[in-house]
């Protein structure tokens, strides 16, 4: 499908609809507020600044190619790095119709990821296709599964990615369990506002399967739209009241779906942050950004501001940023949020990453 991660597909309705659930389900259950863990500080010298650049590959066998700012062709996860960039996220397809987003294809770009030396998150979307706020559709091979085996094939599923990225030598810093799962995952079955509780299993699952492989590696539970402090709080309410794992809370955050441009939207959720931080005792990553390639004035300043409250952050628990397919130009499937000009160069808008 054309994408774009139905972010273009959000709309109030599907808000309003998920803050009446939130509302109804934070009453049906008391919350239980555990031993709060120690959430161990982050150096500013570790603030994660990166990219997801997914399609790159798919881009490249397009014909792409990839420029800096002096017009010399680089290669994309090189040109990654020059441009500030310390990690890279790369999404997870379960069975994709094309090699994309599969395994091989993963195993590849997370290799030339580390080459250069970036750190990497491991994004599973737990589908064969875009998963996000707007569909979270089962892969075809899991359709008719009952939720027992369907637990076990996100758990084998989870397990067998990771395996074959450290028989690879390729060690994840984190993973993500569920791509924006503002309502759940693997729909109907995980689906969080008709039933909470096996959506907090499923998360579990897949950050038991995680930690098999890679004790050490960090676990992410990704909800968008970082500036719903109500959608937020639903859903960790949610996980932690009904036995949810996570270590690390993602946020995404596009300032051309909120009211008041990006000032509102940073403000709104450094708010989120430090509430999420004060609650749930995990530190926040914001997974996901972007804005329009053409007005990259404005979003180098909404980058610059974002990067700082991340920074401001009580005991460095603002863990960094990732700009979504910053790499993508000349309307790529229909995606204008990209952070290259026409010409496959990056724009001023990714300067602050140098800083």
């Amino acid at each position: 499908m054309m994408r774009l991660k139905i972010k273009f597909a959000r709309n109030i309705l599907f808000l309003t609809s998920i803050f009446l659930l939130a509302c109804k389900t934070s009453i049906e259950k008391p919350i239980i507020d555990p031993v709060p863990p120690v959430i161990t500080p982050v150096s500013d010298t570790n603030f994660v600044k990166g990219a997801d650049i997914s399609w790159v590959t798919e881009m490249e066998a397009n014909g792409k190619k990839f420029y800096n700012k002096n017009g010399v062709a680089l290669d994309c996860f090189a040109l990654m790095k020059e441009i500030g960039m310390n990690a890279i996220r790369i999404r997870v397809w379960v069975n994709p119709t094309n090699k994309w987003n599969g395994l091989d294809d993963v195993i590849a770009k997370c290799t030339r990821a580390k080459i250069v030396g970036l750190k990497l998150l491991i994004d599973f979307h737990y589908s064969d296709t875009w998963a996000d706020p707007g569909k979270q559709t089962k892969p075809a091979a899991w359709s008719t599964a009952a939720f027992p085996v369907l637990k076990d094939s996100l758990k084998n599923h989870t397990q067998f990615i990771l395996t074959q990225l450290k028989n690879a030598g390729i060690n994840p810093t984190w993973v993500q369990i569920g791509n924006e799962t503002d309502n759940g995952l693997l729909w109907p079955d995980g689906k969080a506002s008709t039933n909470m509780q096996n959506f907090a299993q499923l998360i579990a699952t897949g950050y038991d399967a995680t930690k098999s492989v890679f004790p050490n590696t960090k676990v992410i539970a990704h909800v968008s739209n970082g500036w719903n402090n109500s959608l937020f709080r639903w859903i960790f309410d949610g996980l932690k009241n009904n036995g949810g794992k996570w270590d690390i809370i993602g946020m995404s955050l596009y300032p051309s779906y909120t009211v008041g441009g990006w000032q509102s939207a940073n403000n709104l959720c450094l708010q989120n942050i430090n509430d999420m931080i004060d609650r749930y005792k995990t530190p926040v990553m914001v997974v996901e950004i972007g804005m329009p390639w053409d007005s990259a004035n404005e979003t180098n300043l909404f980058i610059q501001d974002l990067i700082t409250k991340l920074k401001s952050v009580n005991s460095n628990n603002g863990l960094g940023v990732f700009y979504w397919e910053p790499e993508s130009y000349n309307n790529w499937q229909g995606y204008s949020l990209g952070a290259f000009d026409n010409s496959g160069k990056p724009t001023i808008a990714l300067d602050p990453f140098l800083k």
